[in-house]
C-alpha cells in the first residue's frame, strides 16, 4: 500500500464529510431561499473564494493553450450535478437524495472493473448503499418522482466529474483547474438566477450562510478531490464514495445518538469492507485505467 494512496483515500474522507455537513446546511436555507438561488449563491462566492485562495491570476496567459474539451465538460458536470442535487435536496429527505445520488459514482465503478474479484467490492457498497437509505423517509415525506430523478440525474453528472476530472488533473495546472470550473459555472448560473428570482439573490442577510456553504461544498471537497483523483482510479474513486452515507450514519450515531438499525448495522460493514478492499487493492490494480 502507497502512502499516496492512504492519503488519496484520507482525503475522499474529508470530502465526503465537509460536503454532507453543507447539505445539512443547504437544506435549512431552502426555508427561506429556493434551491437555485442557493446554489448560485454558493458557485459565486465559491469562485471569489478559490481564485484568492489558488493565486489563479497566475493562469490566465495560459487560458489559450488549454485543453478546453475536457475543461468545459469537467465544468459542465460541476455545474449540473450541483444544481440537479440541490433540486433533489427541495423535494426530497436529504439520506435519498444523497443515496440516488451515489448511483452515479457506483455505475461508473461497475464500468471500470478488469477483474472479477473487483465486482465484489462494487456489489457490496451497492448492497450497504441500499440498506442505509432511509427508504422509509419516503412514505412519511410524500416521496417525490420529480425529486428522485434529479438525484439520479445528479448521479450521473458525478459519474461524468469524477472521469473529466482524471482527464483535467493531467494538465498539470492544479487547482486552477477548480477555479476555471467553478468560475465557469458560476456565470451561467447567475443570469438564469437573475431572471428566475432576482429579488432572492439580493437577500444580503442570508449571504453569510451561503459564504460557509461554499466553503464546506465546493472549495473544500472538490479541491480534495481533485488531488484524490491524482491516484485513485475511477473504480476505487467511486466505491469509496460509498462511505459519504455511512459516515453520516455513524456521526449521527455518535453526536447525536441516533439509533442505528439491524440493517444499517449491516449496510455499515458491507460499506466498510468494500472500501477497505479496494483500498488494499494490489499495487497494479490501482492505476489510473
Amino acid at each position: 500500500m502507497q502512502n499516496s494512496q492512504l492519503l488519496a483515500v484520507f482525503y475522499m474522507i474529508m470530502s465526503m464529510v465537509a460536503y454532507q455537513i453543507s447539505a445539512s446546511f443547504a437544506k435549512q436555507l431552502f426555508q427561506v431561499l429556493d434551491p437555485l438561488t442557493v446554489v448560485t449563491l454558493r458557485l459565486c462566492f465559491a469562485a471569489i473564494l478559490v481564485f484568492v485562495m489558488f493565486r489563479s491570476w497566475k493562469i490566465i496567459k495560459r487560458l489559450p493553450h488549454l485543453k478546453w474539451k475536457d475543461l468545459l465538460f469537467y465544468s459542465a458536470s460541476v455545474c449540473l450535478m450541483n444544481v440537479l442535487f440541490y433540486a433533489s435536496l427541495g423535494k426530497l429527505p436529504q439520506g435519498i437524495a444523497v443515496g440516488l445520488e451515489f448511483l452515479g459514482p457506483l455505475t461508473l465503478a461497475l464500468l471500470s472493473i478488469q477483474r472479477k474479484i473487483d465486482y465484489i467490492w462494487v456489489c457490496l457498497a451497492i448492497i450497504g448503499i441500499a440498506l442505509m437509505v432511509p427508504w422509509q423517509d419516503a412514505h412519511q415525506h410524500n416521496f417525490s418522482y420529480l425529486g428522485a430523478a434529479f438525484a439520479l440525474s445528479a448521479g450521473v453528472f458525478w459519474a461524468f466529474y469524477i472521469y473529466f476530472g482524471q482527464k483535467v488533473v493531467r494538465q498539470n495546472i492544479g487547482m486552477h483547474a477548480l477555479t476555471i470550473a467553478i468560475a465557469l459555472s458560476a456565470l451561467v448560473m447567475l443570469p438564469i438566477s437573475a431572471v428566475h428570482n432576482p429579488s432572492a439573490l439580493m437577500q444580503t442577510q442570508y449571504w453569510g450562510q451561503a459564504l460557509i456553504i461554499a466553503l464546506l461544498a465546493t472549495v473544500i471537497p472538490y479541491a480534495l478531490d481533485l488531488m484524490a483523483l491524482k491516484t485513485l482510479s475511477k473504480l476505487s474513486y467511486g466505491t469509496l464514495s460509498s462511505l459519504s452515507p455511512a459516515l453520516a450514519a455513524i456521526a449521527g450515531m455518535v453526536l447525536l445518538k441516533e439509533h442505528i438499525t439491524i440493517w444499517q448495522t449491516i449496510a455499515l460493514v458491507c460499506i466498510m469492507v468494500a472500501s477497505i478492499g479496494v483500498t488494499f487493492r494490489p499495487k497494479t490494480q490501482t492505476l489510473k485505467h
